[in-house]
C-alpha cells in the first residue's frame, strides 16, 4: 500500500498508472517507469457494464487487458446453446490467449467490469525485452492451471454443499486476498444462480437450497439476493470438504 501511494506523487509513473489499484499485484508489477510508459502509450481504459461481452470464443486476438476491478466469467458455448461456465477471473488477472492466434472461450462482464486493455502487438513486443514480464505472466498461467485442477476436483467429487461453500470461499477470497480466516468478509455475487448452477454442474434449485441451508447455520448473510457476508471464513472453509 505504500508503494501504491508513493506512485500518485510519482512523475515518472504515467498517470494512467499512478491510481491503479491492480497495478502492483499484476503484471505492470515487474515494470519499471520507463516500460510503463511505454506501454501506457499503447493501453486505454474500458469500463464495461455486466452482461457485455469482452471477447468472442474463435474470434481472432486482437488485444489483450488486465482486469483491474470487477469479475469476469469465461464460459464455453455448445451448438445446442448449453453453456458451461470454465472459470472466472478477478483482478489483476490477465485476460487472453498470450501468442495464441483464436480466443479459446467466451468472455464476458459477471459485474461491472474495468479493463485495461493493451494490443497484442505492443504487450507481445515488450514481453520478447523483459524476460520478468514473461515470468510474471508464465506464473499467471500456472496459477490458472493448478486452479483449474483443483476445480475439477470440487466438480468430480464434492458433495452439492461442498461445491456451493468452495465457490463462496473463492469469492472471498479474491474479492480480499487480505483477508485472514478469522475475518468478516463481504462482497456481491457476480453470477445469478443460474450462472453459479452453470459454474458447479448443479440445477438452479439445488444451488438455492444449499445457499438458504448456510444462512439457516449462520455462516452467511445474504441481503438482496445478490449481497453476500460472510462472518468466520474459517467455518466457511471448514465445508468446502
Amino acid at each position: 500500500m505504500a508503494a501504491e501511494r508513493k506512485d500518485i506523487h510519482n512523475s515518472d509513473v504515467p498517470m494512467l498508472c499512478r491510481s491503479c489499484e491492480a497495478r502492483h499485484r499484476g503484471m505492470c508489477g515487474v515494470l519499471e517507469p520507463e516500460q510503463l510508459v511505454a506501454l501506457a502509450r499503447a493501453t486505454h481504459k474500458a469500463r464495461h457494464e455486466a452482461g457485455a461481452e469482452l471477447i468472442g470464443d474463435s474470434t481472432q486476438i486482437r488485444s489483450y487487458a488486465n482486469v483491474m476491478r470487477g469479475v469476469v466469467k469465461l464460459s464455453k458455448v455448445l451448438e445446442d446453446g448449453r453453456q458451461q461456465v470454465v472459470g472466472l477471473q478477478f483482478a489483476p488477472d490477465f485476460l487472453g490467449r498470450l501468442f495464441g492466434h483464436e480466443n479459446a472461450v467466451t468472455a464476458q462482464a459477471a459485474s461491472e467490469v474495468e479493463l485495461c486493455v493493451v494490443p497484442r502487438a505492443a504487450l507481445e513486443a515488450l514481453i520478447t525485452q523483459n524476460p520478468a514480464l514473461e515470468h510474471k505472466l508464465m506464473q499467471q498461467t500456472l496459477r490458472e492451471l493448478d486452479e483449474a485442477r483443483d476445480w475439477m476436483v470440487t466438480l468430480g467429487r464434492k458433495t452439492a454443499q461442498e461445491k456451493v461453500a468452495s465457490f463462496l470461499y473463492l469469492l472471498a477470497t479474491h474479492c480480499d486476498p487480505s483477508a485472514e480466516l478469522s475475518a468478516s468478509v463481504r462482497f456481491e455475487l457476480p453470477l445469478s444462480r443460474s450462472d453459479i448452477g452453470d459454474f458447479l454442474g448443479l440445477t438452479l434449485e439445488t444451488v438455492s437450497r444449499q445457499i438458504s441451508k448456510l444462512r439457516r447455520w449462520g455462516v452467511i448473510e445474504v441481503a438482496n439476493n445478490r449481497q453476500v457476508e460472510i462472518a468466520d471464513l474459517a467455518r466457511l472453509k471448514a465445508l468446502c470438504g
